[in-house]
């Protein structure tokens, strides 16, 4: 049974799972898909395209699924897909995709996994993945194509450039600017962003030994060394830790940048 108040305006082309609770004045347009159990709050816009999961809560003035800020966008059908148990505070703007038959660059969707919080007027721009535990704090500020790895938390007023990469279990401290990729495990911050260490209180509430996080550090000692460029750094990792799966995670990562990546101070 859903629980819909008569003020909202719910397309009847639009799924919606049992136990959906819909408060006033929230507006679900066609092609629009809702998983059981979630909570769409008062003065909600779901546009269509939207596909949202189990058990997720979206509060009040929130816009899902709005059409991107791409001048290439022209109005063709892209989606939205927000996962279980995700928690949207109120004013959150996510837009859809741009569709990929327009450019190379596009996706044709954006993508949040699931446990993922994302606090009071932080956006997501078209294209960007957010995987799964994240939390984006209040005002974040995406723009388009960004991608988040699993675990990861950025603070209060971060602004991300489009294309930017942000690895798992990182944290970036409230209001800074990240504008190159920051590999996984780190902790972030300063104006420019740069390199201030693991982050370690998130790798041991999220089960990281003393042992895994030691050999991280010294993974990122070499890394961030004054010593060595990137290349000549990348080998004596590769040499010295052939067979860690995170040195593995973060050469990987390393190897795949587009935009290279953070600094050390």
């Amino acid at each position: 049974m859903i629980k819909q108040h008569t003020s909202s305006i719910v397309s009847p082309k639009a799924i919606i799972a049992d136990n959906v609770e819909i408060a006033p004045y929230s507006l679900i347009e066609d092609n629009v898909e809702i998983g059981e159990g979630t909570y769409i709050g008062p003065h909600v816009c779901v546009y269509s395209g939207a596909r949202i999961g189990k058990n997720t809560r979206i509060f009040q003035s929130a816009s899902i699924s709005h059409a991107p800020q791409d001048l290439k966008y022209e109005g063709e059908p892209t989606e939205v897909f927000i996962g279980d148990n995700v928690t949207i505070h109120e004013f959150v703007t996510v837009h859809r995709g741009t569709s990929a038959l327009l450019s190379n660059q596009g996706t044709g969707k954006t993508t949040i996994g699931n446990d993922v919080l994302l606090m009071a007027y932080s956006h997501i721009a078209h294209d960007c993945y957010i995987g799964n535990n994240c939390i984006l704090a209040n005002a974040v500020q995406l723009g388009g194509h960004v991608y988040i790895d699993d675990w990861s938390i950025l603070g209060g007023g971060v602004l991300v450039h489009q294309f930017c990469v942000v690895g798992k279990h990182i944290m970036v401290g409230g209001g800074y600017r990240i504008v190159k990729d920051i590999p996984p495990f780190l902790l972030a911050a300063g104006e420019p962003l740069r390199y201030e260490g693991l982050n370690v209180v998130g790798l041991r509430r999220h089960g990281f030994t003393s042992q895994q996080v030691t050999a991280i550090k010294k993974i990122y000692a070499i890394l961030f060394s004054k010593s060595y460029n990137v290349s000549q750094a990348k080998t004596i990792i590769s040499e010295q830790f052939a067979e860690n799966e995170y040195a593995k995670d973060i050469l990987e990562f390393i190897n795949s940048s587009k935009r290279g990546i953070l600094g050390k101070s």
